[in-house]
This record gives structure tokens, C-alpha cells and sequence, in this order.
């Protein structure tokens, strides 16, 4: 079967690389991919992801058998619509269903309804009453942009002034834009964070390895937020009473939710939980594979991945058997310094097939090649995923590969895979 896969960043080699290895697979395409998805799959740099009608037509022209769409702009925008109505097979949520990820409070007053657990809140299209709101809740207290926002639009204010002043930045200063336009306000849950993916037919639904990201660019979880610093998986926090309550008060509410306001969800829904005292409630959902979860889960899946998407598309996902390697998979995440604020593009990258010698995987997200050589394109340059027979096993493997590779200004944090944040 000839694949094409949209996206371009680490997330997408990571797909891109599980996808080459199934035998259904005859040819692989990516669009618009990236130097390090080069190597696995014929990428169409001309062909940008957010571009339904290029994607349609790059599709048929190319006499593609199915399509993987990955991030979540294209996902949003109607692109497995559009490539279904021209009769080529797809993967991934309708637009509609994608809204779990595209509107944040689409989601929450989905949640609201059914009982779903997750942090008190209120909706705002005033600024002035979103104000008056947090002075009246105090804080800490989350504020998130209703729409997408590369994974940056949620804001956990430690005060009120902060609070405040993402409330501004968001409505009155158009910092996200549209998504910004209306607020979600809600209370700061405390607890340990984890993020559960799982493959949905809208019929059935079944969870992957349990994951933890790192979001904030420093160790000790300190600075900005960002896309995400590294992650590993399975998360030990994930223990077996905890899934077996996220799954009977979480998942199947969720897609018996989704079935009952009549839309079916078909992909990978994404579902970020807390681990509060109260036992797990939802933070988010997301419509497709995380990143950089992706890149520390896959690797642990042994089934075919076409296989299971194709399952996912014609509704017979109960039929299958999904089955997982053992060990753990850790990734850490080389930066450009600067990131997430500016940061130069262009520095020559060295010691990827170091770090691959010994046993790590590198997956590309923000590279370029130039004169015969990688070099930056982006704030996340790299992932590097190792394996292990244990957690601390696979974040040293990992550790030992991403010390091999350099580039200026170089940033990674030296904390992923601690259990202490």
C-alpha cells in the first residue's frame, strides 16, 4: 500500500518509522515532512499541512491508498473530510469530533454534561467579567485559550496579577488569535500528571502505554511552558487500580458521550489526566498522537500500526489484538537555544550517527539538511529515544545517545524521567 502521512515534526518520524516497519507498507510518503523523515518516507516540502486542497490533490495524484493525518490544524480544518469525500481512506477524526481538541470548551461542557471528572470552570467572551472572575477565585488558576495554540494556550498563573494578565494577552492582545477570543477559566487541580492515548473506533476504545511529559523548558519543571521537553513511558504513577478507574469513569464515558450528542470519534484521542486526591480527572483531550509522547510510545508497540489504523477507519478495532513490548522507552528533547522564545535556525548538527550507533533512535522534528548536512529549522530539533529493561535504564540509554549529538546553542533538560515533579 503506498501511505502518505501529514505533518512534519518529531512526532510524525516517529509515525513515519513505525508505519515503514509493517509489510503492508510498499511506499511511504510525508508531506510536508522534514530531513529526518527524508530517510524513511519521499517528502513534499511544497505541500503544508494546514493545505486541505494541496493534500487532496497531492493524494490523488500520487494514487495514495491511505492517509495518516497526524497533527492537529489539519485534523481541525476538515482534512480526513475532505480527502473521504474524494473516496481516499483516512485516519483520523471528522472536524466535528475533533473539536475535543480545537475548542476547549466544546470539550469541557461535553465533560460538564456527562459527568466526566475534571477541574471546576467557567466560560468568558467579556474580558471585564473574566477579570472581575479571577480577582473573585484568586489563585493559583489555570486560563486557557478556547482554541489551538501549538500546545501553548493554556497559562497556570501562580497569581492573580499573572492570571490577569494572560486573561488581557489572550483577549485583548490577540496573542493566540482567534483561539484566544473566548477564555476557559478554571481552578488549579493539584496532583501528578499523565497522559493516556488511545486508538477509538467510537466503538471501542483502547488505551496505549501510559506516558508523562515534561512541558516546561528548565529542569524542575521551571520556565516557560513549551511543546514538550522529553517523555517516557509506561508512567509508573499509571498503576493498575488508577487505569482501571480512568478507564470505567474516563474513557468509555467519554466515548458513550461522544456517541450520545451523535458524533463518532475515529483516531487517536489523546487524554491528559491529573492524579488528584480524588482519584484521576481530565485536564485535556487532544485528537490525535501527542508529541513528544508519541516518541516514547510507539517504539513499545509490536503490532502493525497501518493495520491498526485501517481497523480504526473501518470500525473493527474490537477484532483486534494489540500487543506491546516490555521495559520502558524513554526521549529527550534537543532544543535551540532561546526556545520557546526566538531563536536562530541553521546550525550545523552533528553526532546523530553517534548517537544511533548505540542503539538509540533519533527522531527528527525541526532539521533541515543544507550544503550535504542537518542543520536547525526549529525550536524542537531532535528526540532521542532509547529503550530499557527498566525507567532508569532507558532515560540513561537515552541520556548516553543525546550526549553524542551537538549543535550551538544546544539545550535539553537533565531531569527527564524523574519521578519527583
Amino acid at each position: 500500500m503506498k501511505v502518505l502521512v501529514i505533518g512534519g515534526g518529531g512526532r510524525e518520524h516517529a509515525v513515519c518509522r513505525k508505519l515503514a516497519e509493517s509489510q503492508l507498507v510498499t511506499q511511504l510518503l510525508c508531506a510536508p515532512g522534514n530531513a529526518g523523515i527524508a530517510q524513511a518516507a519521499v517528502c513534499h516540502p511544497e505541500v503544508k499541512a494546514t493545505d486541505v486542497a494541496a493534500i487532496v490533490d497531492l493524494a490523488k495524484r500520487e494514487q495514495v491508498d491511505f492517509v495518516c493525518v497526524t497533527p492537529d490544524d489539519p485534523l481541525a480544518l476538515g482534512c480526513v473530510d475532505a480527502l473521504e469525500a474524494e473516496g481516499i481512506a483516512a485516519f483520523g477524526p471528522s472536524a466535528y469530533a475533533a473539536q475535543m481538541e480545537s475548542s476547549k470548551i466544546f470539550s469541557k461542557n461535553l465533560m460538564k454534561k456527562y459527568g466526566i471528572p475534571t477541574a471546576k470552570s467557567e466560560t468568558f467572551e467579556d474580558m471585564d467579567a473574566a477579570l472581575a472572575y479571577v480577582e473573585a477565585q484568586g489563585a493559583p488558576i489555570v486560563v486557557k485559550a478556547d482554541g489551538l495554540a501549538l500546545g501553548k494556550g493554556v497559562i497556570v498563573a501562580k497569581t492573580v496579577e499573572e492570571a490577569k494578565q494572560a486573561v488581557v494577552d489572550m483577549m485583548a492582545g490577540g496573542k493566540f488569535g482567534k483561539s484566544g477570543a473566548r477564555v476557559l477559566i478554571e481552578e488549579c487541580m493539584v496532583g501528578r500528571e499523565v497522559t493516556v492515548l488511545c486508538f477509538t473506533d467510537g466503538k471501542t476504545i483502547v488505551p496505549m502505554r501510559a506516558s508523562q511529559d515534561h512541558k516546561r523548558v528548565y529542569d524542575h519543571d521551571e520556565g516557560p511552558n513549551t511543546g514538550g521537553m522529553g517523555a517516557f513511558a509506561p508512567s509508573p504513577l499509571y498503576t493498575e487500580e488508577i487505569a482501571k478507574r480512568t478507564e470505567e469513569e474516563i474513557l468509555w464515558p467519554t466515548l458513550h458521550a461522544m456517541d450520545a450528542e451523535g458524533f463518532t470519534f475515529k483516531g487517536v484521542l489523546y487524554v491528559g489526566l491529573m492524579l488528584t486526591k480524588d482519584g484521576p480527572k481530565v485536564v485535556e483531550y487532544n485528537a490525535r498522537f501527542g508529541d513528544p509522547e508519541t516518541q516514547a510510545v510507539l517504539p513499545l508497540l509490536e503490532s502493525d500500526l497501518l493495520e491498526i489504523m485501517m481497523a480504526v477507519r473501518e470500525q473493527r478495532l474490537g477484532d483486534m489484538e494489540i500487543r506491546w513490548r516490555g521495559g520502558s522507552a524513554a526521549c529527550i528533547v534537543l532544543a535551540s537555544g532561546g526556545y520557546p522564545g526566538s531563536y536562530e535556525k541553521g546550525k550545523v548538527i552533528s553526532g546523530l550517527d553517534a548517537a544511533e550507533a548505540s542503539g538509540a533512535t533519533v527522531y527528527h522534528a525541526g532539521t533541515a539538511m543544507k550544503d550535504g548536512a542537518y542543520v536547525t529549522a526549529g525550536g524542537r530539533v531532535l528526540g532521542v529515544t532509547a529503550l530499557g529493561d527498566t525507567l532508569r535504564d532507558a532515560v540513561t540509554a537515552a541520556y548516553g545517545a543525546a550526549r553524542q549529538i551537538h549543535f550551538d546553542g544546544a539545550h535539553m533538560r537533565s531531569d527527564i524521567g524523574s519521578l519527583d515533579m
